[in-house]
C-alpha cells in the first residue's frame, strides 16, 4: 500500500491510498485544528509501532471506512462483506487511537515523549503490558515530529510508504 497526504485548499487533508489490490481511495482528514494531520499521525505510530490491525492496516487488508471514497481500480465483488469481517475481528484500533492521541499531542505541543501516559493510554485498551520500550516511543514521536516539520514547510504532497508487512489478518 501507498500513503500520499495532502494539503487541501480548505485547510484540510487528505491522503491518496493505493492498495496492492489496485483499489485508490481518498481518505478525507478532518484535523483543521492541528499542525499535524491526525490520519499522518496515525500512520507513523501505526508503521513505527508495528501495528498491523490499526486503521492503516485494516485498509491494507481491504477495509474501507465511510470517511473514504473509491476513485480508480475495481471495486471487489466481497469488498463490503471483506471490509465488515476486518473490522469486526478483535484489532488494535482502540490502542492506535489512544497511542496515536498521545504522540500527537507530544508533537503538535513541541513536548518530549511522554512514556507514562503513553503506557497509561495502553492500559485503557488492554490488560496487558505495554510492548512498546522507551526507543518504541521516542522512534514514533521523532518520525512525527520531522514529517510534521516536512509537512508544514511545503504544500507538496507527502509521500508515505507502507510495509507490506503490516496487513490486518483477513479470516
Amino acid at each position: 500500500m501507498h500513503l500520499t497526504f495532502h494539503h487541501d485548499p480548505r485547510g484540510e487533508c487528505f491522503t491518496l491510498i493505493r492498495r496492492a489490490d489496485g483499489a485508490v481511495f481518498t481518505l478525507s482528514s478532518y484535523s483543521r485544528k492541528h499542525r499535524v494531520p491526525h490520519d499522518l499521525a496515525h500512520a507513523v505510530t501505526e508503521r513505527e509501532l508495528g501495528i498491523a490491525d490499526g486503521i492503516f492496516g485494516c485498509i491494507a487488508a481491504g477495509a474501507v471506512f465511510d470517511s473514504m471514497q473509491q476513485t480508480a481500480g475495481k471495486k471487489r465483488h466481497d469488498a463490503k462483506v471483506r471490509s465488515t469481517r476486518i473490522l469486526k475481528a478483535p484489532n488494535s484500533i482502540g490502542v492506535s487511537e489512544v497511542l496515536t492521541s498521545v504522540i500527537h499531542e507530544a508533537v503538535e505541543n513541541d513536548r518530549r515523549t511522554p512514556y507514562a501516559q503513553a503506557r497509561e493510554s495502553w492500559g485503557i485498551s488492554r490488560a496487558d503490558a505495554c510492548p512498546y520500550d522507551d526507543t518504541d516511543l521516542d522512534r514514533a514521536t521523532n518520525t512525527l515530529r520531522e514529517l510534521s516539520h516536512c509537512w508544514q514547510s511545503s504544500l507538496d504532497p507527502l509521500v508515505f510508504p507502507w510495509p507490506t508487512k503490516l496487513q490486518a489478518a483477513t479470516r
